[in-house]
């Protein structure tokens, strides 16, 4: 099992941990804890640099196979048994954050005003797409809620994380606001993300300290994807 730090401390920039499987096929390492993201959810997995010694390797990608981690390397591969030190690409991974948050912000927004359904979504740094179970779009829907967002954005909410049993969490019908629950049935603790006074749900991905830090929300596009289903499309600035 790897210890999934950025769930508990999505701060932290540089870790130490110790290389307990080195998969030379795969050219790929698994760790005994990691801050680097894992690929899920619609976040992208973070990219980085693992060093150890005299030597260092770029990871490129970060998957997990049940409750382990794998970091693929560009570079050589350090042995079994050695601690290495991680560090994040802070920047992309701020950026990611910021993305984030303001995808909870925009559902929460949606939610509240609507009573709308989140279907799907996915984000890559300052920019994200989100689809949404309307059929049609209301008239006027982005530019209100491109005003709406903003000032949730200018409230500076605070965005806090905290644990709870999963019986505890599945009995809350508004933390899963997803139309589908996709939380594995081998979780048994569920991270939840409170965007305070705006937002609550269960979520494993990273986030800022407050929605002060997201920046400027921009709707760049609306679609149809087929009915019952609309996409919005935004950037951050």
């Amino acid at each position: 099992m790897t210890d999934l730090i950025y769930l508990r401390d999505a701060l932290l920039r540089t870790f130490t941990a110790k290389v307990t499987v080195v998969d030379e096929d795969a050219h790929r390492i698994e760790l005994d804890a990691t801050a680097f993201y894992v690929q899920g959810g619609g976040q992208p997995h973070d990219t980085g640099v693992i060093s150890w010694d005299d030597a260092s390797a770029r990871v490129t990608s970060v998957t997990k196979q049940g409750e382990v981690v794998w970091h693929t390397l560009d570079g050589p591969l350090p042995e079994p048994g050695i601690v290495v030190v991680g560090s994040i690409d802070w920047d992309r991974r701020y950026s990611l954050m910021r993305t984030h948050s303001a995808m909870h912000v925009l559902g929460g927004v949606v939610y509240q005003r609507y009573g709308v359904l989140c279907t799907g979504n996915n984000m890559d740094p300052l920019k994200a797409r989100m689809d949404l179970e309307f059929d049609p779009l209301p008239d006027g829907f982005a530019a209100e809620l491109t005003e709406a967002v903003n000032a949730e954005i200018a409230a500076d909410r605070r965005i806090d994380v905290s644990f709870l049993p999963r019986d505890v969490a599945l009995a809350d019908e508004d933390l899963i606001r997803t139309k589908v629950n996709m939380i594995p049935e081998s979780v048994r603790e569920i991270r939840v993300v409170d965007i305070v006074g705006l937002d609550k749900q269960a979520d494993g991905g990273t986030h800022v300290g407050s929605t002060g830090e997201i920046g400027e929300f921009i709707i760049t596009k609306t679609e149809s994807k087929g009915k019952g289903n609309k996409r919005i499309r935004f950037e951050l600035r």
